[in-house]
């Protein structure tokens, strides 16, 4: 029958609420952080004190794994095997913990993230350094409570000689609590322990000067000590860690990449992994093999490079894509007092001093105790070797053990200590006993009990012994800095050049906006360059993949791209629109023209002409790209209304002089000098005034000995010399007046061409024909000549631009 007083309701929001609490507290206080005392979470504690309790330590043969385990789990830690196993093994892994805790024989794993072998397989003892973990527990010198089923004592702290929780650091995750404690250098540690004892007031600076930082038990290079300083007031900071690398020559002028330590806690195997990864990929140029030398002599990672590699490019990369650089953040949380704290680092050696005080406290209280039941129980017997037949009468006397005690303690005035002693001693034992030796061990003891008791009463005593005790660990375990510490954090900045392959390939951009790159192999199988029937190359050249490329549109936009970046495609693939990319641009955005240019370093001025007659000139420079430039387009000129930007040209120098011609046929020339520099988001200026029902159609950039090439929209030419052009001033325009064979033909375009040789023309289309066309620069017309058939055109088509021929020339 059920008993309903045992039934109880409740709120599941308070049960939950409780429940959860109590969990909480458990794994924070019993699982995940360590104690700030001597640095170790519960089962690492557990661990290191069962195998001490069963004796197996460093001056002893191996045992098993699994027998240290299995004590672990059966009395004091009712978990399961494989995480006492795996805490058990990374205290053994000497590229994890600064100081090994753990000595074990057989696989622990590696720093490539191998798993140990099974625990059935190794065996383990706990290290010397662990042993001064451990040297005062049978001293009374820290508290014991009973373990999981009340059957035996665990201590709740070891009375460790080693600040352990800095020299190995400590890693762990609880509830809502994270702890992120690096490995320090232990002799700095404890000199920096050895200057806080004699100076309490010292200051971070003071401690700094010999802790300086960090030290992993990889080595490696840390970077950042402002970070260090903020971890080491505040418990938080970040420092970037960088493997020691160093570049090598080889033969044939070759050379390599010799990592020989790494980033704390990066696994080397995914490391090489990664670097060959990038090799395959060719993300950078350069790296021909990339190899794991690493053998007994060392850990060794070498990436071979080819002849002309950039070798500090390539590194540079490698820092900033791979984990040979790694940010580390500082969480120094531990548990003080049974409260989770985040401490510095004037706190933690702080706390452990005043540890080691209680510690060394207790220890004596301990031999004081023992020193003076010893010095009463030596008191007694000397009493005894002076009337040792009155002694040896009285017990023969006696009825039994317990009546000759009480004999003894009645007649002589013994203690029951003193009486318990001599009524124990065999007989032999009288015959042997020496007065001077009792003697001399009495004034030994007390000198020692005089010692004891100064070391309670005076702090300078305590702090004497303290100071000593340090000072030998230090001699004893001390070892050199692996760790080295930069005070900045250097800048990564990646040369584009070492990324990609330094090569020359074809490149198409067309008018719809369709951009692509090929190799010259591919141009070269086949005729098919991809485009739909509606689209022409507005570029085609052989350039650089490290060349940039300035893409102007119709609409007074500019697009920015490097070569490399541009789709790597078929030479018959119509190629990646730039709309994919780019966000904002018009359904009717067309391209009208694009430049390429070696480096971004090259001056000059662009020259922009709008269809309404505004002109402008802006800095090269002013149009360098921003970071923003992959995901949308920079304003090179603001166009008003429904007009477009008919013509950009480029201007290396104010030499030139520009002329523009109308539909109509006006032909207006002015030196560049008198167009204005002004900056991209403007409209740019009227150098002349155009009628409302006329408009722009082009703009040439004309050198001294330039001829040019005028056609119509049906497809008649002639050829001038533009310095037959009377400069242009508001009132005064030149009109070629005779150009037109038929009344209705207007100016479909104009190229400025050079004087000394035939030239290979295209005229473009509305419907996007490209028609080639050849001129010969000896065949002049005046200004009033008539123009002559030159291209047939289509009868519903009309030329709407002309433009030196597109071609790729094979020797670049």
């Amino acid at each position: 029958m059920t008993d309903e007083s045992r039934i109880q309701e409740l709120s599941l929001e308070d049960v939950m609420g409780e429940r959860f609490g109590r969990y909480s507290k458990y794994i924070i206080q019993e699982r995940a952080l360590p104690d700030i005392r001597d640095g170790l979470k519960p089962v690492q504690r557990r661990i290191l004190f069962a195998m001490n309790e069963d004796g197996n330590t460093y001056q002893h043969a191996y045992r098993k794994s699994a027998k240290a385990v299995g004590n672990v789990m059966g009395n004091y830690h009712p978990h399961g095997d494989s995480s006492i196993y795996d805490a058990l093994v990374r205290m053994s892994q000497n590229w994890k913990m600064r100081e090994p805790l753990i000595d074990m024989n057989g696989n622990n794993g590696s720093i490539d993230n191998d798993p140990p072998a099974a625990m059935r397989y190794t065996e383990a003892r706990l290290s010397m350094i662990a042993g001064d973990m451990l040297t005062d527990l049978d001293q009374q010198a820290v508290d014991m409570v009973l373990n999981f089923d009340d059957t035996r004592y665990e201590p709740t702290v070891l009375p460790s000689r080693i600040p352990n929780l800095l020299v190995n650091g400590a890693s762990g995750i609880s509830a809502g609590y994270a702890t992120e404690i690096p490995p320090h250098n232990l002799g700095e540690v404890i000199n920096a322990l050895i200057y806080l004892l004699s100076h309490p007031a010292a200051s971070l600076e003071d401690l700094m000067k010999y802790v300086s930082g960090p030290d992993f038990p990889t080595g490696g290079i840390i970077q950042g000590l402002d970070g260090i300083k903020n971890a080491y007031t505040t418990g938080r900071g970040k420092v970037y860690l960088r493997a020691k690398t160093e570049i090598k020559q080889l033969r044939a002028g070759k050379k390599q990449i010799e990592i020989t330590e790494l980033p704390y806690e990066v696994n080397k195997s995914e490391l090489v992994a990664r670097i060959d990864e990038i090799r395959l990929n060719k993300d950078v140029n350069g790296i021909t093999e990339v190899r794991d030398d690493t053998s007994r002599e060392g850990l060794l990672i070498a990436i071979e490079l080819s002849k002309d590699a950039n070798a500090e490019g390539i590194l540079d990369y490698l820092f900033k894509k791979t984990d040979l650089q790694i940010a580390y953040n500082f969480n120094m949380t531990a548990i003080n007092k049974q409260r989770p704290v985040s401490v510095g680092l004037k706190q933690a050696l702080s706390a452990f001093l005043d540890f080691r005080k209680e510690v060394i406290r207790r220890r004596t209280e301990f031999e004081l105790k023992k020193a003076q039941a010893r010095q009463e129980i030596v008191e007694g017997l000397i009493k005894m070797l002076s009337i040792l037949d009155e002694v040896v009468a009285t017990i023969r006397a006696s009825e039994s053990r317990k009546n000759a005690k009480e004999n003894l303690i009645k007649k002589f005035q013994f203690s029951d200590p003193q009486a318990e002693a001599i009524v124990t001693l065999q007989l032999y034992r009288l015959t042997n006993t020496d007065v001077v030796a009792l003697q001399n061990e009495h004034d030994r003891l007390t000198k020692q009990i005089s010692e004891f008791n100064s070391i309670l009463k005076e702090t300078k005593e305590l702090n004497k012994v303290l100071r000593n005790e340090l000072k030998e660990i230090e001699k004893k375990y001390s070892n050199p800095r692996r760790s080295q510490i930069q005070t900045e954090v250097s800048q990564l900045k990646i040369d584009t050049a070492v990324m990609i392959a330094n090569e020359d390939v074809i490149v198409q951009i067309t008018k719809n906006g369709y951009a692509k790159r090929a190799s010259f192999r591919s141009y070269k199988a086949t005729d098919d360059n991809g485009l739909t029937d509606d689209d022409y190359p507005v570029y085609l050249a052989k350039v650089n993949t490290l060349s940039s490329l300035f893409i102007f549109t119709n609409k007074g936009n500019l697009i920015y791209r490097q070569v490399y970046e541009l789709a790597d495609t078929k030479w018959k693939d119509v190629g990646e629109h730039l709309s994919q990319e780019i966000s904002g641009l018009a359904e009717d955005e067309i391209v009208i023209k694009v430049f390429d240019f070696k480096d971004l370093k090259q001056t000059g001025t662009f020259v922009f002409t709008s269809s309404d007659a505004f002109v402008k000139q802006v800095d090269k420079n002013a149009l360098n790209p921003t970071k923003y430039y992959k995901k949308r387009a920079s304003k090179a000129i603001a166009i008003k209304g429904k007009n477009v930007l008919v013509s950009v040209a480029f201007a290396a120098s104010q030499n030139h002089l520009v002329v523009m011609a109308t539909q109509k046929g006006y032909l207006y020339k002015f030196p560049i000098g008198e167009i204005a520099l002004m900056t991209a988001k403007s409209s740019g200026a009227k150098p002349a005034k155009i009628s409302k029902k006329d408009r722009i159609v082009s703009m040439d950039l004309i050198d001294s000995e330039d001829l040019m090439v005028l056609m119509s929209d049906r497809g008649h030419s002639k050829i001038i010399n533009p310095l037959e052009i009377p400069i242009s001033t508001v009132n005064s325009v030149q009109k070629a007046e005779t150009i037109f064979i038929m009344a209705d033909e207007i100016i479909g375009g104009t190229q400025a061409i050079s004087r000394s040789k035939k030239s290979e023309l295209q005229a473009i289309t509305n419907d996007n024909q490209v028609i080639d066309f050849s001129v010969n620069p000896n065949n002049i017309s005046g200004l009033d000549d008539e123009f002559k058939r030159k291209v047939k055109v289509n009868k519903n088509s009309m030329i709407v631009k002309v433009r030196l021929k597109q071609e790729v020339i094979e020797n670049g």
